[in-house]
C-alpha cells in the first residue's frame, strides 16, 4: 500500500497530526503540505489522505482546491478525511462534514477529527487578541486526540 497524506497547516497542528498519522500506517507513506507544493500525480497512490485545520469554519483553501481539482482521481481510491480544531466535538463533526466535497465524504472510509492546539509563540498579534478572548487563554494548549489518529490509521491500515 501506497499512501499519499495531503495536508495544509497554518501553525503546525495539522502537520504535527500529519506526521503521527504517517508514522502509524502500513506501507510507504509520503507527506505533502499542500502550501509548499500543489502539483502532485495521485497515480501512484492506493491511499490518499486529505487533512486541514478549521478557521473561521473553513478548510484552508489550499486544501479546499485540492479537493475541488483531484476530485476524480480521488474518487478512485481509498481516502481519508481529517480536520484540526479546538472547537468542541459535537460543533467540529459538523465541520468536518460541510467543508469536503459531498462525494469524497461519501467516498471517505475514514473520518475524523484529531484534535487541536494553540501555540500563542506562533500567533500573530491579531490571533493571540482573537484566541485569548474566545477560548478564554492566554497559555499555549495541546488537544491532539492521539487515539483517533491510531484509530483512523488502523481503519486504512485494513482496507
Amino acid at each position: 500500500m501506497k499512501t499519499l497524506i495531503a495536508y495544509s497547516s497554518k501553525h503546525g497542528c495539522t502537520e504535527a497530526c500529519a506526521r503521527m498519522l504517517a508514522e502509524h500506517l502500513d506501507g510507504k507513506v509520503d507527506r505533502l503540505n499542500l502550501k509548499e507544493f500543489f502539483d502532485v500525480d495521485l497515480s501512484p497512490y492506493d491511499t490518499v489522505v486529505l487533512g486541514s485545520p478549521i478557521y473561521v469554519g473553513q478548510i484552508l483553501k489550499e486544501v479546499d482546491r485540492f479537493a475541488t481539482n483531484n476530485e476524480p482521481e480521488l474518487l478512485e481510491k481509498t481516502l481519508g478525511l481529517f480536520i484540526c480544531s479546538m472547537q468542541e466535538e459535537h460543533t467540529v463533526k459538523e465541520e468536518l462534514a460541510v467543508n469536503y466535497p459531498e462525494e469524497l465524504q461519501e467516498k471517505a472510509v475514514a473520518k475524523e477529527w484529531f484534535g487541536g492546539a494553540y501555540d500563542f509563540s506562533d500567533m500573530n498579534f491579531i490571533e493571540r487578541i482573537i484566541i485569548k478572548k474566545a477560548a478564554k487563554t492566554d497559555q499555549d494548549v495541546s488537544n491532539i486526540r492521539k487515539e483517533a489518529i491510531i484509530q483512523f490509521a488502523e481503519t486504512l491500515n485494513r482496507q
